[in-house]
């Protein structure tokens, strides 16, 4: 493991903090994930670690996080090196630092919890897809909308393009619901949407080690991540299970099938696991 701190250069809005919540009433901690505050062991045997996606922050992941824990897991939902700060500032990461802050955040659960689930949304869950390949011992893994691929050729492009133009306008805030808002960059940093594309080649050269059951939750209706993620995902050896959402757009866990998510994946987690 790979331990490459990245340290925001201006002030982590207190929106974007990463937080844990305990499935214990009451004994919820919450905090910069990142900074290592709100860092109590939380009791109990069973966690889940969700990932946010590119550009966007923890906030994205909360009810579902909040469901999780009332059906008693312990959760953790880090924040990504450079996001929640300013997106310059997330141009100068790479998606090994994105990735080497979750597998932290996994390896400090897997010391102190009997078993530790993953769950991802977007880019998020292409890095909980690589989680599982690392770690074969995670029993199950739940992801949103994946993204580890695009037949947009337009991404070809961004080695080049990133180094003429710092970033583009954003892809956040793909909500179908009226009013309900995603807190996230509003410009695409290029550097960061290039090394993304690194992280994609990696999981999926190795998406024949992904043997962890997966469930995926897809919106039928998606203006960011196309269909090649899923057929990708496809080829992997693992028990794949897709549940499809019918009134949700990208950011499906702050949308209006975000209930299905919740059950559906504590349900799919539950499988894996028995209460103490």
């Amino acid at each position: 493991m790979v331990n490459r701190p990245v340290r925001p250069v201006v002030t982590v809005n207190p929106e974007s903090r990463g937080y844990r919540l305990t499935a214990a009433p009451g004994a919820r901690t919450s905090g910069d994930a990142t900074s290592g505050t709100g860092d109590t062991p939380a009791p109990g045997s069973r966690a889940v670690l969700l990932c946010h996606g590119f550009s966007s922050t923890p906030s994205s992941l909360r009810p579902w996080a909040e469901h999780l824990a009332a059906c008693g897991y312990d959760v953790s939902v880090p924040r990504l090196p450079g996001h929640g700060t300013n997106w310059r500032e997330m141009n100068r990461t790479e998606w090994t630092d994105w990735y080497d802050r979750e597998e932290q955040e996994y390896v400090r659960l897997a010391a102190r919890y009997d078993v530790v689930f993953v769950g991802g949304m977007s880019m998020g869950a292409a890095l909980a897809i690589r989680l599982a390949e690392q770690h074969p011992e995670i029993p199950a893994i739940a992801v949103v909308n994946p993204s580890i691929g695009t037949a947009d050729r337009r991404y070809l492009l961004l080695p080049v393009l990133s180094r003429l133009i710092a970033s583009t306008p954003g892809i956040s805030g793909d909500i179908k619901h009226p009013g309900l808002r995603e807190y996230a960059y509003d410009r695409t940093p290029l550097r960061a949407a290039s090394s993304m594309r690194g992280l994609w080649r990696d999981v999926v050269g190795h998406l024949d080690r992904l043997t962890a059951p997966t469930l995926v939750f897809r919106s039928t209706v998606d203006h960011v991540v196309d269909d090649t993620s899923l057929g990708l995902l496809r080829r992997a050896p693992c028990e794949l299970t897709v549940r499809m959402l019918e009134n949700s757009y990208h950011v499906a866990t702050l949308d209006n099938d975000a209930p299905i998510i919740e059950a559906g994946s504590a349900e799919f987690f539950d499988r894996f696991t028995t209460r103490r």
